[in-house]
């Protein structure tokens, strides 16, 4: 944003990706403390931390609190997530002071597959016995769904994503949607934004059901419904997503290129 909290001017040219990560950073605000996962989640959350939230508190499994990581992590035990944070504790300490009794604002995710209800797998594809695709599994992220006072979830918008049903319910979202996450136990109010490369889902306020709110400039509700594996529900008139400002281009772009370039010097 400018100075007088206004965006800037907007990109001419970008990607579907690209559109995807800096809608995510948006949803970002600045001092919240968040929960990050590897990958998108990462890439969103450190670009917000660079443009309109700098004092964004990221945590990560490993331990981590308050990273600021020079380039992306490849995974939750990089040492580029220790060299400036501001602490590294236990990962019990993580879960059991900062997670489990409600100290993490946000938690942002990612996910194989979800269903309508924003319930996460990322466990299997198929039958649990004999799957056609095994995945990294839970890790973190059943507490960071249960106890993350709100959940941000990215994800790229494809029919093998959304479905009908999940292989596997690695993370809870809204359950079978109404009351029933709120019946299970779960502290934290679940996901409240899904954002692919499509568009913007949120749930609905009373079944919870994803519900596309907005969409991303070129992309179409048509589109959206063929590349989802239920029925879709959208919003009477769904919003434009603002398009990518010149800013955060550059310092996305530039994340991103610095992050190759060290990945490249390690491996020579």
């Amino acid at each position: 944003m400018t100075a007088n909290g206004e965006r800037g001017e907007a990109a001419a040219s970008y990607t579907a990706d690209e559109m995807m990560t800096v809608a995510a950073s948006r949803e970002l605000a600045d001092g919240a403390v968040c929960f990050v996962g590897i990958g998108l989640p990462s890439e969103a959350a450190n670009l917000a931390r660079a443009t309109h939230a700098p004092g964004c508190v990221l945590i990560y499994e490993s331990g981590t609190v308050g990273a600021k990581p020079d380039v992306l992590p490849l995974s939750i035990g990089d040492g580029v997530l220790a060299a400036h944070a501001d602490s590294v504790v236990s990962v019990p300490e993580i879960f059991n002071y900062w997670l489990q009794a409600g100290r993490v604002d946000v938690g942002f995710l990612g996910a194989a597959q979800v269903d309508r209800f924003g319930n996460i797998n990322t466990t299997v594809v198929g039958p649990y016995e004999s799957p056609k695709v095994r995945l990294p599994g839970a890790g973190g992220a059943p507490e960071i769904a249960a106890s993350a006072k709100e959940v941000i979830i990215m994800l790229r918008h494809k029919p093998r994503a959304f479905v009908e049903e999940l292989s596997f319910v690695t993370s809870v979202g809204h359950g079978a949607g109404g009351s029933s996450r709120e019946d299970l136990g779960y502290p934290g109010a679940g996901p409240t934004v899904l954002i692919t490369d499509l568009g913007i889902l949120r749930p609905d306020p009373q079944t919870r059901e994803l519900t596309l709110v907005a969409l991303h400039p070129g992309a179409t509700v048509e589109g959206a419904r063929e590349a989802t594996g239920w029925d879709l529900k959208v919003a009477d008139d769904p919003g434009t997503t603002e398009p990518p400002t010149e800013r955060e281009l550059e310092l996305l772009r530039d994340l991103k290129a610095r992050t190759e370039a060290a990945r490249s010097g390690a491996s020579t």
